[in-house]
């Protein structure tokens, strides 16, 4: 090989390197602007599907029953997936609390799940039911993780400051009552709507320059 190969490759590679990182960059926030909204979305179908389902007075195996739990299945996963996302839109000094804070966020998303899970299949909820302590865990480090996430965005002015306070505020009301599911999801639904819109500074948005 030439000895000037090796400096005619760097540029390439470096090229090359440039490249990923904007498309995981773009990736990222299409995964943000997707998942802030579908997700609050489908938790207001699960509200709506278990409104359907108790009209007959009493909740149980019924074709709403199931398609309710699947929708919101599918909207825990999206706010996992938003949790991963919104991580390198924290600011720079405060990586470790944005790492610490998607890993409540997961951890509190897999207790979620487990439940949901259970009530899907009575078989899985008899065989393996979410041990007693994570009951309460579950939901404390998942609104844990999530407000710190949005805190984090407020800081690096990715979010509005009312963000963090609505989410909140729409946790608490699901927490409260599973009869305020429909107004809370819309309540979750404003506080990360802000984060779907597209920014002029970000990947995968910025302006062409004339040349």
């Amino acid at each position: 090989m030439p000895p000037n190969s090796a400096i005619l490759l760097e540029p390439v590679t470096a090229s090359g390197d440039a490249a990923g990182r904007r498309g995981v960059a773009v990736l990222g926030r299409a995964t943000i602007r997707h998942a802030s909204v579908d997700a609050p979305i489908l938790l207001l179908v699960y509200g709506l599907l278990r409104l359907i389902d108790g009209l007959d007075g009493a909740y149980g195996r019924s074709l709403a029953w199931n398609l309710a739990h699947l929708a919101l299945l599918a909207s825990l996963v999206l706010f996992a997936l938003l949790a991963v996302a919104v991580r390198p839109l924290a600011p720079s000094g405060a990586r470790l609390v944005a790492a610490l804070a998607v890993t409540a966020t997961v951890a509190g998303t897999v207790c979620f799940l487990w439940t949901a899970t259970g009530f899907l299949s009575s078989a899985i909820g008899a065989v393996t039911p979410l041990p007693a302590p994570l009951r309460s865990a579950g939901p404390l480090l998942f609104s844990l993780g999530m407000l710190t996430l949005l805190g984090l965005l407020v800081a690096s002015r990715r979010a509005p400051a009312w963000s963090p306070l609505l989410f909140g505020a729409g946790f608490a009301a699901m927490l409260i009552d599973r009869d305020f599911l429909l107004p809370a999801a819309l309540i979750l639904l404003a506080a990360l709507a802000p984060l779907a819109r597209p920014r002029s500074g970000d990947a995968g948005h910025r302006p062409v320059r004339q040349r």
